[in-house]
């Protein structure tokens, strides 16, 4: 039996990196809008859609399975 030392496998740690970049691309929206106090579009819509799909892929990056040969 081959054990590996890292808990989740290389498939679970990509996808881990790119919810983080989704969440970070949600907040950079979010930063963009040019309403005061971001009260536009961006600010209220777009960049939280954004980043909370960024948080739901997250978990699918942990509960994905990883091939086990």
């Amino acid at each position: 039996m081959d054990q590996s030392p890292f808990p989740f496998s290389k498939k679970n740690y990509r996808l881990m990196l790119i919810g983080i970049g989704i969440i970070i691309l949600g907040f950079v929206i979010m930063g963009l809008d040019s309403e005061p106090h971001g009260f536009g579009f961006l600010g209220l819509t777009l960049g939280p859609i954004v980043t909370l799909a960024g948080f739901i892929f997250q978990f699918y990056a942990i509960f994905a399975h990883s091939e086990k040969k």
